[in-house]
């Protein structure tokens, strides 16, 4: 699962948003939910081996919100990212 702001890049991102997706993807790590060489940014999130295309599709929605200031979603699918 990818998502970026490399196609956006008008768009500035609060350093809090990306320190809760990199925080949340550093836990899915530790977690064994996805591999270890996942990118946690700041340009773009690379989220390898998700188990199933409903999880992908729930954090690629919880990212998009957060980067557009909506970090509710980013706290439900990623509950450490609060």
């Amino acid at each position: 699962m990818k998502a970026d702001m490399i196609t956006a890049p008008q768009r500035a991102v609060a350093d809090s948003v990306y320190d809760a997706i990199r925080a949340a993807v550093i836990q899915m790590i530790r977690a064994g939910e996805i591999r270890s060489d996942s990118s946690a940014g700041p340009v773009y999130f690379v989220l390898h081996n998700v188990a199933a295309e409903s999880r992908a599709r729930e954090l690629a929605a919880a990212l998009h919100a957060a980067l557009y200031g909506n970090r509710a979603p980013l706290a439900r699918r990623m509950p450490t990212a609060s």
